[in-house]
């Protein structure tokens, strides 16, 4: 590949990007508020008021303030970090993948938001009005060892996924400044980690709000420029029927696929950052729309890289057939053709990509670390600010090392499909026939189970390793997430869990009575038994929620109606 973007032009990238984020952050915090316009401060400040702004709770949740294109703008930009640039074109540069994984991928992907344009407003409801993070659902329906084991699944998930973005964007800085120098590429992880801890710690979530709505816009305006550089460009041009040897549907595309769904939908549900543009929304209405557009600009964000991926193989398959070329750097081999300027244009990307996951992960990292610090009335700031200096320490050093981003992926995937369905049962709060409501004992042990199941299947399909080392998938698949095997262990280990969660519910409710639906810690809240709510809320004003201290916290913003009035521009 032909980079050699100079060193200093590299860093003056990076840094000009990360200020001008920066800047928008502090604006955020409505610390220009004295030497701004009015209406330019109108499109950073979230809050109403300086005193609102500032306080701890809506640095943590940005509470009842975005609309439903910020909340699209943002869940889009936090999803998609640097990693696009790898993992879809990955999938897409592999012939017996190709169609069926690519688009599986972009399902996968958009799958979360979609749902939760169902969940969030039915897990709003149903936790406290001082509840902003999707741990206090835990502890609400559950108990405090619920609460513990969604944040600990959280904090893993975005851990990686933090680990995976300061890996993707050292190595694409790496690659289009021709050097791959350790140092180098520390520098990058470094400079990016400690400047989106600044602005985060100083903003909280409304600065990762603000700043994913002007990172969103730059990533569609880069990705449209890009697309027109790399189609007129007369290097990329394809014979008729060229593309053909790269357009394929195939069994271990099907595998691919189903394993990436499952993958990253059981992932992605305990990806915190997420859960908390829940209660950031101005409304239910907000919330859904937000969610669904968000859902929409990342299926195709995904099948654009997925798509370059064939398109980058069809050119050449000789060199990827003979690992000439790399499947996972397909997108820098088309992009090699052009000028510099390109080049640059493509960091402008990669840096806005992955700004905009980090910041979210981090603000997602101190919300499971500072909930109950609120409930305290104490100032979660600074303690989640070195908690989340001393995280940030192990993502930079494990990003040196360069592991392949999907294994990285599928690793943090695979220990949450343990977890989903005993947390998402809990939104049973009634028995139903033989089906129990679960209790926290049940669903404990049902995650434990889930484990356990993981580790019989490595025995069963004589993995190679310890016990535990299946986690890794060791399947000798084509690419770290194909083969049936891979699709197997994801298809029953999430079921696994969900069905032991249930009958030791059962069990326990046999063996222990009512005592089996109280928290296995005394002092917890987990009264979430009384009352259930058997059906989705609805736009209007929902039934009062049995979690709820009082009918407000049913986490409705008010008369819906008056919703048509609201803004709803970014």
């Amino acid at each position: 590949m032909a980079f050699n973007v100079s060193e200093g032009a590299t860093y003056a990238v990076l840094y000009s990007v990360l200020g001008f984020f920066t800047l928008s952050a502090l604006a955020s915090a409505n610390y220009f508020r004295s030497c701004l316009p009015a209406w330019i401060n109108k499109q950073f400040v979230l809050g109403e008021t300086t005193s609102e702004a500032k306080s701890g709770d809506f640095f943590l949740s940005a509470r009842n303030s975005a609309t439903a294109t910020q909340i699209a703008l943002s869940i889009f930009a936090s999803g998609m970090g640097a990693w696009v640039l790898y993992a879809p074109t990955e999938l897409g540069a592999n012939p017996a993948i190709s169609w069926i994984g690519v688009i599986g991928y972009a399902c996968a992907s958009a799958s979360p938001a979609a749902i939760s344009y169902f969940l969030g407003p039915i897990i709003k409801a149903r936790c406290t009005e001082s509840s902003f993070s999707f741990t206090d659902f835990g502890l609400e329906r559950y108990g405090r060892l619920m609460q513990v084991v969604i944040g600990l699944m959280g904090v893993f998930y975005m851990f990686i996924f933090l680990v995976a973005e300061l890996t993707t964007i050292s190595s694409a800085y790496a690659a289009i400044h021709n050097d791959f120098d350790e140092s180098y590429m520390v520098s990058i992880s470094i400079s990016l980690g400690v400047i989106t801890i600044v602005y985060t710690s100083l903003g909280g979530l409304p600065a990762s709000i603000v700043t994913d709505k002007f990172q969103a816009l730059m990533m569609v305006i880069l990705v449209l420029t890009l697309i027109g550089a790399l189609g007129f460009n007369p290097a990329n041009r394809l014979p008729e029927g060229g593309f053909a040897v790269a357009s394929q549907w195939t069994v271990e595309g099907v595998y691919a696929a189903v394993t990436l769904v499952l993958a990253v939908v059981s992932a992605e549900m305990f990806n915190l950052s997420t859960w908390q543009r829940v209660w950031a929304a101005k409304s239910v209405r907000d919330m859904r729309r937000g969610f669904a557009g968000a859902s929409v600009l990342i299926f195709w964000l995904m099948m654009f890289f997925g798509v370059i991926g064939m398109f980058a193989y069809a050119l050449d398959p000789e060199s990827y057939d003979a690992g000439e070329k790399l499947t996972f750097l397909a997108f820098f081999d088309l992009l090699a053709s052009l000028a510099p300027f390109w080049h640059i244009v493509t960091l402008l990307l990669v840096t806005a990509l992955a700004a905009s996951s980090i910041d979210s992960l981090q603000n997602g990292i101190m919300s499971a670390l500072s909930t109950d610090l609120v409930r305290m009335g104490r100032n979660p700031k600074i303690v989640a600010r070195i908690l989340l200096v001393i995280l940030n320490v192990p993502a930079v050093v494990l990003s040196a090392r360069g592991y392949d981003v999907l294994s990285l992926f599928l690793v943090a995937d695979l220990i949450c499909a343990t977890a989903v369905l005993p947390v998402f049962l809990g939104l049973i709060t009634k028995d139903k026939g033989l089906i129990p409501a679960p209790t926290e004992l049940g669903a404990l042990l049902g995650i434990v189970a889930g484990i356990f199941t993981v580790c019989l299947i490595g025995v069963l399909f004589e993995a190679p390793g310890g016990l535990f080392e299946y986690f890794l998938l060791p399947n000798d698949g084509i690419c770290a997430l194909c083969g049936y095997k891979t699709m197997i262990t994801f298809i029953i280990t999430p079921i696994s869990g969900g069905v032991f969660c249930l009958l030791f519910s059962k069990l326990d409710i046999m063996l222990r009575g009512e005592r089996a639906r109280r928290p296995c810690l005394c002092g917890s809240t987990g009264n979430g038994y009384d009352e259930g709510i058997e059906k989705p809320l609805e736009e209007g004003q929902p039934e009062r929620s049995p979690f709820a201290s009082n009918a407000n916290d049913a986490g409705l913003d008010g008369d819906e109606s008056d919703s048509s009035n609201e803004e709803t521009s970014a």
